[in-house]
């Protein structure tokens, strides 16, 4: 697993071993990040000069790339001691202990934030309803900028993890999996494999 573009570009980073952590594949981060640079909603704005959120941080990956194509800022969450210990080593191995945060603490039970963040990436465990719990707890302790563009890795078999407030008129399919307690306006969808990825604005 490497960085793919910009300052880093090629930087191999460490990942722990096992099936705890899940890294997002090379593939789907360049073809998520061409997505974001590329698109109306996106470009180089996006990037550039950004504070940026990874929750369920894994290796850092996202925030990480994103650092590297000109994001100013990263704070990262993650609880799994093997992910903590790969993703310092990450920055380390970046050289950016000064531009990124750790914190080794659930991400659905923030501390209070001193800076909210334009671009959040979620790539939590599937099937629990974390993306729209995270999104909530990170929003009422000041972690979430106005008009945020927030990026989720869910299973392709789930259903959006967000309401659209785009829709008018939509009926919720029946499903088993918990209804999400969070809206968005969805940018962007794009399957990969068994994972799906979305792109919303965040109101408000």
């Amino acid at each position: 697993m490497r960085i793919i573009a910009g300052a880093r570009k090629g930087r191999v980073l460490a990942a722990p071993q096992g099936t705890t952590t899940r890294p997002t594949a090379d593939r789907v981060r360049q073809a998520l990040f061409d997505m974001l640079l590329h698109a109306p909603w996106g470009g180089s704005r996006l990037l550039d000069n950004a504070h940026v959120l990874d929750a369920f941080a894994g290796t850092g990956a996202l925030a990480l790339e994103a650092l590297s194509r000109g994001a100013a800022q990263a704070t990262f969450f993650e609880t799994d001691r093997a992910a903590l210990a790969a993703l310092r080593a990450n920055i380390a191995g970046c050289g950016w202990q000064d531009r990124c945060k750790v914190f080794a603490k659930d991400v659905t039970s923030p501390p209070r934030a001193a800076i909210p963040c334009s671009l959040l990436f979620l790539d939590p465990p599937y099937r629990q309803n974390l993306p729209a719990r995270t999104l909530a707890a990170l929003k009422a302790q000041g972690w979430i900028a106005p008009h945020a563009i927030a990026v989720i890795e869910t299973s392709a078999q789930e259903p959006l993890p967000l309401l659209d407030i785009e829709q008018q008129g939509v009926s919720v399919p029946e499903t088993d999996d918990p209804l999400p307690v969070f809206s968005g306006a969805l940018l962007a969808e794009r399957k990969h494999g068994a994972a799906r990825i979305s792109v919303w604005r965040i109101e408000g």
